[in-house]
């Protein structure tokens, strides 16, 4: 079903050439001594895992001090179309959209517009009839939501989603709303770990309630502007970068069932709407592994801050994983990354960056493929790619 394309530089001078390094963040760089090697076995392991999958389109960069200095892509865009992967192809990158809610949460922190040890309920009163079996609502900040240890169940909305009539995801705040004298804390606030989507809408909604602006448009001015992602969106497609969309595609049984090049992620927005070409997330990299550069967009002592153990998760081997303010934190053998993973609607993806080294990678498939059992092929795949970044490549960097 799908075909693999390109070798680095020609991949890097194309994007330049096609579209100029200021619309997609996108600098021409030698790699180091000793990069090449490392990096053509990694690429080598990308499309050997894609095409073993069934995986109909990919990519993957790895970026230093904001230059890419590794690229790849792999396959279809589109299958139906035979629309091949290129510079210009957008992906949706789920819960990625996390790490940008939260630089906006500290963005109007900064402001003394809010304080991260406020009680959720100052802000969202709404959620005054949750049920908190371990306390008094007062005791559940934003520090609590921003680190998944608020005690908010996992998925958005508990019921329904297995018809093909049913939204995506609930499209109104007011169903939630209405959900909240059904919803009980599970933990105590602030003592472990739990994923939660529907805590990160919370976010969305204090965005909204401060600014005045609605979450898209707050983030679009405050956000994706100032870093140059100028073919970033949420949600929908505009109608000028719907042809560079990325279909999507689960995959179960050896079976495909295409998604379609648009959804809505209602509101849920701000926990997973993000939408972006590889260029655009080159920019927001760059501005995460610049330590001079985007004071404009938020002090580097809070986006630092934002990069601080909260909770600890789990330690496999040597790798141990922490939850900081929107971020994970991935430490092994004495090195922490900082990053995010994002699953929805057929696409996987993660980035990963070493803020001492400036260096990071950015990987992404628009194939997810469902198990019965077992866990999902997909995240074993992207698990094993990173893996191989951490022992082959981030190493090269390190003094």
């Amino acid at each position: 079903m799908s075909n693999s394309r390109g070798t680095r530089w020609g991949i890097l001078a194309w994007m330049v050439c096609l579209m100029g390094p200021l619309s997609v963040g996108v600098v021409l760089a030698e790699p180091p001594d000793g990069f090449t090697k490392p990096w053509q076995e990694i690429e080598t392991l990308f499309r050997q895992r894609l095409q073993e999958r069934h995986v109909t389109g990919g990519s993957l960069m790895f970026v230093q001090a904001g230059q890419v200095i590794g690229s790849t892509i792999y396959g279809m865009a589109d299958s139906e179309t035979q629309r091949k992967i290129d510079a210009k192809t957008i992906y949706h990158w789920g819960s990625i959209t996390k790490t940008l809610t939260g630089i906006a949460i500290m963005q109007l922190r900064d402001r003394d517009l809010l304080s991260l040890d406020d009680p959720i309920i100052d802000h969202l009163p709404e959620l005054s009839p949750v049920h908190n079996p371990y306390g008094d609502l007062r005791d559940i900040t934003i520090r609590h939501i921003m680190s998944h240890s608020a005690g908010f169940r996992g998925s958005s909305w508990p019921w329904g989603g297995n018809e093909s009539w049913h939204p995506h995801e609930p499209t109104r705040w007011e169903q939630l709303v209405s959900m909240m004298p059904y919803t009980k804390i599970l933990f105590k606030p602030g003592s472990k770990y739990s994923y939660s989507n529907p805590a990160i809408i919370f976010l969305g909604q204090v965005i909204e309630q401060i600014s005045g602006d609605d979450f898209e448009v707050y983030m679009d001015k405050n956000v994706l502007k100032p870093l140059e992602m100028y073919r970033t969106y949420y949600d929908n497609s505009p109608y000028h970068l719907l042809p560079d969309r990325s279909n999507s595609y689960f995959l179960q049984d050896g079976k495909f069932t295409t998604n379609g090049l648009n959804f809505d992620t209602g509101i849920t927005v701000a926990n997973g709407g993000l939408n972006a070409p590889l260029g655009d997330m080159v920019n927001y990299i760059s501005f995460l592994t610049n330590p001079v550069r985007g004071y404009e967009i938020l002090k580097r002592s809070s986006l630092e801050e934002m990069w601080q153990v909260q909770v600890p998760i789990d330690e496999n081997g040597s790798l141990k994983t922490s939850m900081g303010l929107s971020y994970f934190i991935l430490e092994q053998n004495g090195v922490r990354y900082m990053g995010h993973t994002g699953t929805q609607k057929g696409f996987h993806s993660f980035f990963y960056i070493e803020p001492d080294t400036r260096t990071a990678a950015i990987f992404v498939v628009n194939t997810y493929e469902i198990a019965h059992q077992g866990g999902s092929p997909t995240r074993r795949l992207s698990a094993e790619i990173r893996d191989a970044l951490f022992e082959k490549v981030f190493p090269l960097f390190r003094k």
